[in-house]
């Protein structure tokens, strides 16, 4: 049975995945609707560009017919990661597991749904962010790397989830096994009271 705790996090993790599709297709369709025969420049390099990615995150791999399978492989492991329940320790690790699968999940809609002649899964991510100096990507592409960095902060900061503690994994159930120091045949313990008297 999930305990309330455990729930929590995974309704965290359900609940940031939800909303980062939701704005990941929101700006897609904005950036249809307002970039195709426009660029808007806002700071320095940074400007609005539609383009359309038939390879992986960042624009790369675009002539791999592989590459389009990507975005499964980001739900695995996402998937992996959830059913060790390594990072479901705390909010943070919900929060990174929320953004990579969001983040996956949206540009899986967009290579489902979208036009596509190369068979199964071919249709094109809508990128329009563009530094000009690094790959053009999107909300979802963001979402993925902020997720996979947070996920790996998490992992080295807390290995072991508080849950496991409680199950009798933790350093305080260790405590608790460690039992007699050390006994003779006789029953006899070093922390007996007769031994240290002798």
């Amino acid at each position: 049975m999930t305990s309330p705790s455990l729930a929590r996090r995974y309704g965290l993790t359900a609940a940031v995945a939800v909303a980062v599709v939701v704005v990941d297709q929101l700006t897609k369709w904005w950036a249809l609707e307002n970039l195709t025969t426009r660029t808007i420049d806002l700071v320095w390099t940074l400007r609005l560009r539609l383009a359309f990615n038939r390879g992986a995150a960042f624009s790369m791999g675009a002539d791999n017919e592989f590459a389009r399978f990507i975005p499964f492989a980001a739900l695995i492991v996402v998937a992996i990661v959830i059913w060790q329940g390594r990072s479901l320790g705390s909010r943070l690790g919900s929060l990174a597991l929320g953004l990579i699968l969001g983040g996956a999940v949206g540009n899986l809609i967009d290579r489902g749904f979208r036009a596509g002649s190369g068979g199964f899964f071919s249709g094109a991510v809508v990128d329009f962010i563009d530094f000009q100096w690094f790959p053009i990507f999107n909300i979802a592409d963001s979402c993925v790397v902020v997720g996979g960095i947070l996920l790996v902060l998490v992992s080295l900061r807390a290995p072991l989830a508080p849950d496991d503690e409680v199950a009798g994994v933790g350093p305080a159930a260790t405590d608790a096994r460690d039992g007699p120091i050390a006994s003779d045949p006789g029953g006899r313990t070093d922390s007996d009271p007769d031994v240290d008297a002798r």
